[in-house]
């Protein structure tokens, strides 16, 4: 394994880091870079500190392409703010997303420390999204992909001027996937028919959420299904076996469709209601984090409101929004949609987009806020 010191030496334009994972994304935006010229090292990132497997399959990758491999052991600091975050959320009844937590903490900073190591100007990974200079601000942002079905925006709103200056996102023009396999397998790269990884990294493929919260020592409590008038309808499993919109696997019969529509986590009730209850127009969220100011400190353009499309999940289609600070609590941001958005999920982020532009977002508030209607 190879460490590096985080010294800043002459930055080079042409040279990159690139995250290399070993799959058919980074391996096609290794290639897209060294076409436009770019000296090209990769680096990999082993959040298990154990993953032989993925180490091998980087490194037959970077040998392929004829490029250099940085490995990083990041598992020690993946688990104190990663792994530690997903066992708190499920433990407090939110559903987290691993990427939006690790993106801006351990995977852009350390590109960004040993990119200075190695006197590479630009790093870059294989997500499909694009950066965008606004010229007028001088200011970078992230964009949508031209590929909507594998658009990953979202996942990068927690990103600063101090990486998006210096980020290149080579498959963002990239308006299908078969192209980029096809492209891999035109230069002869033997995992270009290689499945795409899984959603979230640090799981065994088989292993579901509560039994890995489990054998991490998180033992939650039965406690009891309600309705949304607290009435007792039942015994749930603990709350880390569920999240807000789900119908199966609930164990219990009401003659009737139900689904999770709150998770407290103070009383350990898990309260179940119809798909109409999961429908919301208003959302909070809080943690907010603008692109513009590379902080929670709101642009001046939009400190008495503002207007855009959001999403409340990755998967969610963009929706118009009216976003104005929450009356009485600092830093809490009301959403307002014109169309209801169906389950809301603690834990997971709302990201504001205008013109495919992503200005900022937050973590959507929990259900059981008195600012949540």
């Amino acid at each position: 394994m190879r460490t590096t010191t985080m010294i800043t030496t002459t930055l080079v334009k042409n040279k990159v880091l690139l995250g290399l994972s070993g799959g058919v994304d980074s391996t096609t935006a290794a290639l897209f870079l060294r076409e436009r010229g770019l000296d090209v090292t990769g680096f990999y990132f082993d959040v298990l500190g154990n993953n032989e497997e993925g180490v091998e399959g980087a490194k037959e990758v970077a040998d392929e392409l004829g490029i250099d491999l940085i490995v990083y052991d990041a598992s020690e600091i993946f688990k104190k703010i990663v792994i530690q975050d997903f066992l708190n959320s499920y433990s407090e009844g939110r559903t987290p997303n691993p990427c939006v937590m690790c993106n801006p903490n351990i995977k852009f900073k350390l590109l960004i420390n040993h990119a200075n190591s190695i006197g590479a100007y630009y790093i870059a990974t294989g997500h499909y999204a694009q950066v965008y200079h606004d010229h007028d601000k001088d200011r970078f942002f992230i964009s949508a992909g031209a590929n909507r079905l594998k658009d990953q925006s979202y996942m990068l709103y927690r990103l600063g001027q101090d990486v998006l200056g210096r980020l290149i996102l080579p498959l963002g023009n990239a308006t299908n996937k078969d192209d980029v396999r096809s492209f891999a397998r035109e230069n002869n790269m033997s995992n270009w028919e290689k499945s795409d990884s899984q959603e979230i990294c640090f799981l065994e493929s088989d292993a579901g959420y509560a039994s890995y919260i489990e054998n991490q020592g998180r033992k939650l409590q039965p406690g009891d299904f309600v309705d949304l008038n607290g009435r007792v309808l039942g015994r749930h499993k603990g709350i880390h076996h569920y999240t807000i919109g789900q119908r199966k696997g609930l164990g219990i019969a009401l003659g009737r469709p139900v689904f999770v529509t709150c998770i407290d986590s103070v009383r350990n009730t898990v309260t179940l209601g119809s798909n109409d209850d999961l429908m919301k127009k208003r959302i909070f969220s809080r943690d907010n984090f603008f692109t513009e100011t590379s902080s929670q400190d709101m642009p001046e353009e939009y400190e008495s409101g503002f207007e855009c499309m959001a999403k409340i999940r990755y998967g969610a289609k963009p929706a118009f929004a009216h976003v104005r600070k929450a009356d009485g609590r600092n830093g809490i941001l009301q959403v307002e949609f014109d169309e209801p958005q169906r389950a809301p999920c603690p834990g997971q982020s709302l990201v504001f987009y205008i013109d495919d532009k992503v200005i900022g977002g937050g973590f959507i508030e929990s259900c059981n806020s008195d600012f949540v209607h």
